[in-house]
């Protein structure tokens, strides 16, 4: 691993709020410099003529024509509610009065 590959391993785990033991500073610290070292050497590849894209594939208008349909029926949205009532389904309470 090349020095200007080494990170303040310490202040990575401080930004994940972890705490790492002297063993796990060292293995960590190499780690992550050997992810650096390849970026460096992924950032040398020619990809002048690459054009950028968001996707692996050509990808057009995703999205599905916005047309009002028919609701689901009570009985089909609620078939695997737990509890039932009034059309609506039962949940536990999470908030107490105040």
């Amino acid at each position: 691993m090349s020095e200007k590959s080494r990170i303040d391993i310490d202040y990575v785990a401080k930004l994940a709020r972890i705490e790492l033991s002297p063993e796990e500073r060292e293995r960590f610290s190499a780690q992550l410099g050997q992810i650096l070292d390849h970026f460096k050497k992924l950032s040398q590849v020619d990809v002048s003529g690459v054009e950028p894209s968001a996707h692996a594939r050509a990808v057009f208008n995703v999205w599905r024509e916005d047309k009002a349909e028919s609701p689901i029926p009570p009985e089909l949205a609620l078939m695997n509610a737990p509890q039932k009532r009034d059309n609506q389904i039962v949940v536990p309470k999470v908030v107490d009065d105040a």
